[in-house]
């Protein structure tokens, strides 16, 4: 068995470099088994994740901070730290609407294309 990962301090550290950061971003795989993958993913307020296709399956969880996920003519849909958002299968973006870290759960490379 894997060693556990510390989600709030890898939030805080990767929110630290982000910050130093010119991009205004920071992101580290803390679990990859198999298609599942759960990435830690910081940024500054005001960065921005371009539009990109949706992996079969996903999901968003704010950890700290404040997020806005944007898809295409959909309103948009602001989540705040604690709050956990299934990502619909369709291109999408995220901004950044204070210094924020959220954990992205992906599930990948299975017989299902993307979406998009």
């Amino acid at each position: 068995m894997a060693a556990p990962v510390d989600i709030p301090a890898l939030a805080e550290a990767l929110l630290d470099i982000a910050v130093a950061s010119k991009h205004g971003r920071a992101a580290e795989l803390a679990i990859h088994d198999g298609p599942l993958r759960q990435t830690v993913i910081a940024l500054t307020e005001g960065t921005r994740l371009a539009e990109h296709n949706a992996p079969p399956a996903a999901s968003l969880q704010v950890l700290v901070g404040r997020v806005r996920v944007e898809q295409g003519d959909a309103p948009a849909t602001d989540i705040v730290a604690g709050h956990l958002l299934e990502l619909t299968h369709e291109r999408h973006a995220v901004l950044a609407l204070e210094d924020s870290a959220f954990l992205l759960t992906t599930v990948t490379s299975v017989d299902i294309p993307s979406h998009g």
